[in-house]
């Protein structure tokens, strides 16, 4: 039963996204992995949700395919270190209990591969 509420939000919470295709549900262990797609069907983000909130790494990507952000999830709140890609610099924001406690931004010069 428990399964099926956890399923059942993750459902819920997809319709939020405004896109075509459907996402792909998948249960791991007390985890839902979450996959949700652009409309050329190249993935856009990937993560888990556990008892209806985020939780453990989720993963953005841009319409070609490649990483806009990366960072984990607790309960539902964004914690520790996330990095923001974008044309020209990286970005990384440390969260605690969802809020920013700092960050550090990268040029283009010095970014690391993001595939």
């Amino acid at each position: 039963m428990k399964k099926y509420m956890i399923i059942g939000a993750v459902l819920i919470s997809g319709m939020i996204f405004a896109q075509e295709i459907k996402p792909k549900l998948e249960a791991v262990g007390q985890k839902v992995k979450a996959t949700y797609y652009f409309e050329n069907g190249k993935v856009q983000q990937e993560g888990f949700f556990k008892d209806g909130k985020l939780e453990g790494t989720w993963i953005a990507y841009d319409v070609n395919g490649n990483k806009k952000s990366i960072g984990e999830y607790s309960n539902g709140q964004k914690t520790g270190k996330w990095f923001f890609w974008n044309a020209e610099t990286l970005s990384e924001v440390d969260y605690s209990q969802s809020r920013i406690a700092s960050v550090k931004n990268w040029k283009q010069d010095a970014l690391v591969n993001r595939n």
